[in-house]
């Protein structure tokens, strides 16, 4: 692991995974990849409640890693690969919220009512051609919800001290030379010096991250239902 991104999902982690990737940082770990192999929700869940496996497992092919649920464990990834330099997104807090609002907290917060007809017959077929991926809302409570948020997501003012917070304690523990605190609007600049590589000669990534979860995640249900992957 050559880089860790601390930063909460929806600061910008999408376009980040997008610019290490095209800087040779690749693959870069992201929710994405859990989402799209679901062996490793079962992964996860087994890291969450203290079951393995090993940091080395986790993450074996992947020079990078940015998103949840691996900024859940930024302390003990910064600790595991020492040498690893850790990446911190930032963002303007009421616009991050009002984005993990409308997206992953909008999905949590839907498990606490009774579901409509139509979504209990999803995740019943999900349930049963795919397994793994079923566990993804036990998973995410487990490594997001509960491990960063207390379980109290629908709690704005405790939402953003926790987001304010997080930012404060990454900034004390991880020594300066090896933190870098970006907003990914600064573009390729301030990345490219950190990491010491050349700027490419191309735009910074800019990806809609609530348009593409929600796209991703309709999709992701459509194909586990259909054809059970």
């Amino acid at each position: 692991m050559e880089v860790i991104g601390a930063g909460f999902g929806r600061t910008g982690t999408a376009s980040l995974r997008a610019a290490l990737e095209t800087l040779g940082f690749a693959p870069c770990y992201h929710m994405s990849v859990v989402i799209q192999e679901p062996f490793r929700v079962r992964q996860w869940l087994d890291v969450a409640e203290g079951r393995g496996p090993g940091w080395d497992e986790v993450f074996a092919g992947f020079p990078a890693a940015v998103d949840w649920p691996a900024a859940s464990y930024w302390r003990e990834l910064a600790a595991h690969y020492p040498d690893a330099k850790v990446i911190l997104t930032v963002r303007d807090p009421a616009r991050w919220y009002d984005s993990v609002a409308g997206t992953i907290f909008a999905s949590a917060l839907a498990e606490r009512r009774p579901p409509p007809l139509r979504r209990r017959i999803t995740r019943w077929l999900v349930e049963r051609r795919a397994p793994d991926f079923a566990l993804y809302p036990r998973m995410a409570k487990a490594t997001v919800m509960d491990r960063v948020f207390d379980g109290r997501v629908g709690d704005r003012a405790h939402v953003l001290a926790v987001f304010e917070r997080h930012i404060a304690e990454v900034k004390a523990e991880i020594p300066p030379e090896r933190l870098l605190v970006l907003d990914v609007r600064d573009g390729w600049e301030p990345l490219c010096a950190f990491l010491g590589v050349p700027v490419p000669d191309e735009p910074f990534p800019e990806v809609n991250e609530r348009e593409a979860w929600h796209r991703k995640r309709r999709g992701r249900r459509l194909r586990l239902v259909l054809l059970g992957r």
